[in-house]
C-alpha cells in the first residue's frame, strides 16, 4: 500500500520563512535552509518551498535561496512561486528542486502545464490549487472557487473543474490548499479534499488548517488525501513529525519509517 507522506511547508517572503492566517498577518518563522535541514533530520518525507510573494510582486523565484535550501536537505523538494515559463521551471530544477509547483501562471495559461510536463515529465509538475468557499447560487457550481496571487484574487474558476483539467494537462500531483482554513487550526477541509480526490487519479496533497495529528488522519481517511502538509504547527514545535506519523500509523495508515533516533 502506498505510504502517506508528511510534508512541512516553507512559505517564503523576502527570503524568510513566514506564517500567517489565510495568507495574511505574516510573522517570521525562521531561515529556509535551516528549517529544511531540521525537518529532513526529523523525518519529513518531502519539503515544499513556496515563494508566496513572487506572483503578487511579478518576479521570479528566489533561486539563490532555493539552492541553499536544497543543499541542506537531502529529501525531495518541491518549489513554487514565480514560475511563468518552461525556462523558469528549468532554472528552478537546476537550483536543486525535484518538483515545481505551478499556480497563478497555470490558471492564466493552462497549456503551461502541458509544456512543462512534456519537457520534464509529469512527475516533476505539481499544480497548486488555492480554493475558498463561496455562497450557494454563485457561478461556481461546486461552491469552491480558485484564488490566485497568494490567495489575493478570485479567479472565477471552479476548483473541481480546474483540478480535473490540470490533471488532464499533465500535472503529476495537486497541492490543494483551503484558504478558509489556512493558519486557523480548524482542521483540513475534508469536503474540498474528497471532492477533488474523487475526481482525479493523481496524488492529492492536503494543505490548510492542521492543528494536530488527528487532522492529518482525517485528511487521508475522510478527504482521500495521499499526502498531508502543514507549516505553523511544525515551525512552532507544537507537534513533531514523529508524533504525526505515530498517530497516522496507530490509525492504520502506512507511513515511512523515521530515522532511528527520531522515533516517537
Amino acid at each position: 500500500m502506498l505510504r502517506r507522506r508528511v510534508i512541512p511547508c516553507l512559505d517564503v517572503a523576502n527570503g524568510r520563512v513566514v506564517k500567517g492566517t489565510r495568507f495574511l498577518d505574516l510573522v517570521d518563522a525562521g531561515d529556509p535552509p535551516g528549517l529544511a535541514e531540521r525537518y529532513a533530520r526529523e523525518g519529513a518525507d518531502e519539503l515544499v518551498f513556496l515563494d508566496i510573494t513572487a506572483a503578487p510582486e511579478g518576479r521570479g523565484t528566489l533561486l539563490d535561496i532555493v539552492e541553499r535550501t536544497a543543499r541542506r536537505a537531502f529529501i525531495p523538494l518541491t518549489v513554487g512561486g514565480g514560475v511563468r515559463s518552461v525556462e523558469d521551471m528549468r532554472d528552478v530544477l537546476r537550483a536543486g528542486a525535484d518538483k515545481v509547483s505551478l499556480n497563478t501562471r497555470a490558471v492564466e495559461d493552462p497549456e503551461l502545464i502541458r509544456r512543462c510536463a512534456a519537457r520534464f515529465g509529469s512527475q516533476a509538475v505539481v499544480v497548486a490549487i488555492d480554493a475558498r468557499r463561496v455562497p450557494p447560487g454563485t457561478a461556481i457550481p461546486s461552491g469552491f472557487e480558485v484564488v490566485v496571487r497568494g490567495g489575493r484574487e478570485p479567479a472565477g474558476l471552479d476548483a473541481l473543474v480546474w483540478a480535473r483539467r490540470a490533471a488532464a494537462l499533465g500535472a503529476g500531483e495537486l497541492l490543494v490548499t483551503s484558504i478558509d482554513r489556512d493558519g486557523t487550526g480548524s482542521g483540513f477541509d475534508t469536503e474540498l479534499l474528497r471532492a477533488i480526490s474523487s475526481l482525479v487519479t493523481v496524488p492529492v496533497i492536503a494543505s490548510g488548517g492542521a492543528a494536530g495529528p488527528d487532522d492529518f488522519v482525517a485528511a487521508v481517511r475522510e478527504g482521500g488525501a495521499d499526502a498531508v502538509l502543514a507549516a505553523g504547527i511544525f515551525h512552532r514545535r507544537e507537534w513533531s513529525i514523529a508524533a504525526v506519523k505515530a498517530a497516522m500509523a496507530a490509525a492504520g495508515l502506512p507511513v515511512r519509517a523515521l530515522p532511528a533516533d527520531r522515533e516517537a
